[in-house]
């Protein structure tokens, strides 16, 4: 997807937290694709620091709606954090994900999965029963190696990171990624 939609989708996401916090914005022009179906994850740091992160893991609605119920989520709904203030406001920074389609990863094994995993590319669903977790292709960045990254995948599922059954399911899935310190912020 090129750069000008990777700023639009991040001016509609910071765009949507400033309208809850009563921060005028300029209005997003509109255009076709963003009534296309996808799936996002917004993602707020302050100072490098994670500040929220909410997403969608299938594309069910529009993707200008999944960029602005998302945003709203992860400034303002996030269980692990405060929500966001206007004071904080200006000192966040929004990264939006578009994800690819999710593909099931046939494994026999969790030797034969952490051969299969891609690190720096996949992002990871994991499924055991009700539970589940995911991780962004980004969080290969905190842990590049195949074993901790599905150790810690495995915890936030809310299994014992050693844990393995053979009715785990994984799924696969790349990202087109935009943050805004890669372009300049008014």
């Amino acid at each position: 997807m090129h750069t000008d939609r990777g700023q639009t989708l991040l001016a509609i996401a910071r765009g949507a937290i400033a309208e809850q916090l009563g921060v005028p914005t300029p209005p997003i022009e509109e255009t076709e694709w963003l009534y296309e179906p996808g799936a996002t994850f917004v993602t707020l740091t302050c100072a490098g620091a994670l500040r929220g992160c909410i997403g969608s893991l299938v594309a069910e609605r529009p993707l200008r709606a999944d960029v602005e119920n998302n945003a709203l989520a992860a400034a303002f709904s996030d269980p692990r954090f405060a929500p966001v203030s206007a004071r904080e406001y200006r000192g966040i920074e929004v990264e939006v994900s578009l994800l690819s389609p999710m593909q099931p990863v046939t494994v026999e094994s969790e030797t034969h999965a952490l051969a299969l995993l891609r690190p720096g590319a996949d992002g990871v669903l994991l499924e055991y029963g009700r539970l589940r977790g995911t991780f962004l292709p980004q969080v290969w960045e905190q842990l590049p190696e195949p074993r901790a990254f599905l150790a810690h995948l495995k915890r936030k599922a809310g299994l014992p990171a050693d844990f393995w059954a053979e009715e785990i399911r994984l799924s696969r899935y790349t990202v087109s990624k935009w943050r805004e310190s890669e372009f300049a912020r008014s």
